[in-house]
This record gives C-alpha cells, sequence and structure tokens, in this order.
C-alpha cells in the first residue's frame, strides 16, 4: 500500500497533462482558446488599451466612418456612433460586461446545479422527484422567453440579469450532475466509502464530485457562449444593460436606424459577439474531446 499511494497523485497528474497534450494538438481548438484569452486580457486592461473615452459624446463626429473609408479619422479606428463616441472603444469596454455576465452565471448556476444534481442522484427517493420535476417544469419554457418575463417583472440592471439568466441555467449542469452521479454511486470506491461509515455529504463532496468534474467543466465552457448571447439578446431588446453603458447588444440595437447608411455601428459589435461566441464554442469542443473520457481513445 505503501507503493502505491505515493503514484496516485503521479498518475492523476500525467493524464491531466496528457489530456493538455491532446487539446493543444487541436490545433483550431487551441487558436480558439487563445483568441478568448485575447477577450479576457481585452477587458480586464480596457482603461489602457481603449483609444478614448467610451462615453464620452461627441457630434462633430457623428456616424464618422472607419479609417479605411473615406472620411474616416485615426481617432476613432473603428468610426463613432449616432452620438460620435469611439466604436472600437465601446467594443473593448462591452467586452467586460459580456465576460462578466457570462462568467458570472456560469459560476452561479453550475454552483446550485452540482448540489442539486449530487443531491438528486445520491439521495434518489423525494428528492430526486421533486428536483426532476422542476427541472423539467423550467425546460419547458423558452429560455429567452423565460428571461424576458423576468427582466420585465424584476427590471433591468446588471444584478438582475444575471439572477434572470441563472434562474434557469442551473438545470443543464443539475441533469449532467445527477447523470453522473447515479452512474458513480455503485462503483466500488463510493460502496467502500459508505461500509467505512462516511457520510453522505462526505461521499457526495469528496469522492463523486471530483471524479465528475470533467463532464461538468465542459458543459458550463460550452454554456458561457449561450449566456453571452442570451445577455446580447437582452440588452439589444432594451431589457439588459441601460445606457450609456457598452453593451454589445445595445450597440447593435442602436445601430438598426442606420444600418444603410451607417453599417459599421452594428457591424463591429455584431462582429465582436459572433468572434467571442464562436471561440468559445470550438474551445469548448476541444476541451471535451481531450477531457472526457467518452470522446477519448
Amino acid at each position: 500500500m505503501s507503493i502505491l499511494e505515493p503514484t496516485a497523485p503521479v498518475e492523476a497528474e500525467s493524464l491531466f497533462r496528457r489530456n493538455m497534450a491532446a487539446f493543444m494538438e487541436n490545433r483550431l481548438a487551441f487558436g480558439s482558446a487563445i483568441v478568448v484569452v485575447l477577450f479576457v486580457l481585452m477587458a480586464v486592461f480596457a482603461p489602457w488599451i481603449a483609444p478614448n473615452d467610451p462615453y464620452a459624446t461627441n457630434l462633430f463626429f457623428r456616424l464618422q466612418p472607419p479609417v479605411w473609408m473615406e472620411g474616416g479619422d485615426w481617432a476613432y479606428p473603428l468610426g463613432a456612433d449616432s452620438l460620435g463616441r469611439c466604436i472600437l472603444s465601446r467594443i473593448i469596454y462591452g467586452a467586460r460586461i459580456s465576460i462578466f455576465i457570462g462568467a458570472a452565471v456560469i459560476i452561479v448556476a453550475t454552483s446550485i446545479g452540482i448540489l442539486a444534481g449530487l443531491a438528486a442522484g445520491y439521495l434518489r427517493g423525494w428528492v430526486d422527484v421533486v428536483i426532476s420535476r422542476l427541472v423539467d417544469i423550467l425546460l419547458g419554457f423558452p429560455y429567452l422567453i423565460f428571461a424576458i418575463g423576468l427582466m420585465a417583472m424584476m427590471g433591468p440592471g446588471l444584478g438582475n440579469i444575471i439572477l434572470a439568466l441563472a434562474y434557469k441555467e442551473w438545470v443543464i449542469p443539475c441533469r449532467v450532475v445527477r447523470g453522473e452521479t447515479l452512474a458513480t454511486r455503485e462503483l466500488e470506491y463510493v460502496e467502500a466509502a459508505r461500509a467505512l461509515g462516511a457520510s453522505g455529504r462526505h461521499i457526495m463532496l469528496r469522492e463523486i464530485l471530483p471524479n465528475i468534474l470533467s463532464p461538468v467543466i465542459v458543459v458550463a465552457t460550452i454554456r458561457m457562449a449561450h449566456v453571452i448571447i442570451l445577455e446580447a439578446s437582452l440588452s439589444f431588446l432594451g431589457l439588459g444593460v441601460q445606457p450609456p453603458t457598452a453593451s454589445w447588444g445595445a450597440m447593435v440595437a442602436d445601430g438598426r436606424a442606420f444600418i444603410l447608411v451607417s453599417w459599421w455601428v452594428s457591424t463591429f459589435p455584431g462582429l465582436a459577439i459572433l468572434l467571442l461566441v464562436l471561440a468559445i464554442n470550438v474551445a469548448s469542443q476541444g476541451l471535451r474531446d481531450a477531457f472526457d473520457p467518452r470522446f477519448t481513445e
């Protein structure tokens, strides 16, 4: 036993390294992960890299075209909106809103989903019935319509957006954790811990949870892209982040009236949403292939 115990962390570490090596060999996924990291760095260092104040208006530069078009100016590389605000600066600051809301919703929803899924899968009985029926009810509502209804009741605001999106987002990790727990609860190491008198809380948090985190992390990464789209949709409809705060969805909405004559007002924020969501989706697929045993050889 003394010979085997020190090798367990080494084996776990080598497995992690193999999975990371497999992920890095997937050039498309690894490149997408780099794009996501660049967006995060852009959001963190926004005050230092934004060329202008994103909230400063200047009607002399109203609907200024991008620098490569006739009439463009290097002071506004991607042009200006209807109030003369720098589009590039607002895109950079808007990354803060999208990434923060996406990360906050995923952290809150995944935490709730893990606890509910562990309880449903391990305790079974009436606990499983209540949680499973609640999940089925919430899944019966279209996500965006559900979020719109909640935002209409609670009112716009950053905190309310996080609550409205996390209110239903937890059901996805809950189902994943419940299924993994049902498959794990009868394995030998869980039976051994139960035979040694370990409590249900100890078994769920110390024995089962560490062994089912890989699929949960993969699902959480995939869902973050979905949450970013939902936040942009709510802001587009005027129910999300309120002006003058820079938000990609609100920027797209602001440019609707000028789409035929000043296409850059809506196009560049829309491209930012497209690029970030696509990068997260591709990177998460690469993580799934590398870290989920069901997708590895």
